[in-house]
């Protein structure tokens, strides 16, 4: 059997680049699967959380687990989470500040997400009709972004403010007073909300991430026949 040169270097570059692929995406899958997991757990533990309790505690422990809010809304600093995509449509999340009963602290509730205007410039009126006192709903992590460019996390100075992410020092300084560290997505029962679809959690199932670390190790099997039989040709040449 005759190894030509070129063919090995690529051989040796390419093989380990897609099983390495492959494997990435099994773990993907099985990142997905306890993701997926911690929901069901954290919606089905027995309890209420007690938010004002919560100060350094592990956000991974706490996520998607019920919780009971006694307090107020803000009405009058209220924000709007730019960029945020429901169904291939841009628009809002609005993130209201509750004041937790007895406590100088705040969480931002997600009252949900509400489309776009074609013109920019009029931002959506998010103003109550009856501000409840005791709100449902579950914690979770501020939505992520790909890219954090320089300035992102600066609330404008319209009402409601606009920001492209959320930082809640920024937001606590902002306002005045402390806020926890997550938000808490409104129940879907609960009075003055918007599209909530929070099920939707994951973009990609871990049967897809499986189904590409199938397609990254076939990948591999064909290259090694491929590579192996015109050096196995090139030997008779």
């Amino acid at each position: 059997m005759k190894f030509e040169k070129l063919p090995t270097v690529a051989y040796i570059i390419l093989m380990p680049l897609l099983i390495s692929l492959g494997f990435w995406q099994l773990g993907r899958a099985e990142q997905k699967r306890l993701f997926l997991a911690q929901q069901v757990t954290g919606l089905a533990a027995p309890g209420v959380v007690d938010v004002a309790a919560l100060t350094g505690a592990d956000m991974q422990a706490l996520r998607f687990k019920k919780v009971v809010l006694t307090g107020h809304y803000d009405q009058n600093q209220q924000f709007l989470l730019d960029n945020q995509i429901h169904g291939g449509k841009v628009g809002y999340c609005v993130l209201t500040p509750f004041i937790i009963e007895g406590q100088k602290l705040a969480v931002l509730v997600n009252r949900g997400w509400l489309p776009l205007n074609q013109d920019r410039s009029v931002l959506p009126d998010v103003q109550f009709k009856q501000a409840p006192t005791q709100i449902l709903g579950r914690i979770n992590a501020f939505p992520a972004v790909g890219i954090k460019l320089a300035g992102a996390e600066i609330p404008t100075k319209t009402t409601p403010s606009v920001v492209q992410v959320v930082d809640n020092n920024v937001l606590a300084k902002k306002l005045g007073y402390p806020l926890q560290p997550f938000q808490v997505e409104l129940d879907k029962d609960q009075p003055e909300g918007y599209l909530r679809d929070w099920h939707t959690a994951t973009v990609m199932l871990p049967e897809q991430h499986t189904a590409y670390a199938v397609q990254w190790f076939a990948l591999a099997a064909t290259l090694t026949f491929l590579f192996f039989g015109y050096c196995y040709k090139n030997r008779h040449d």
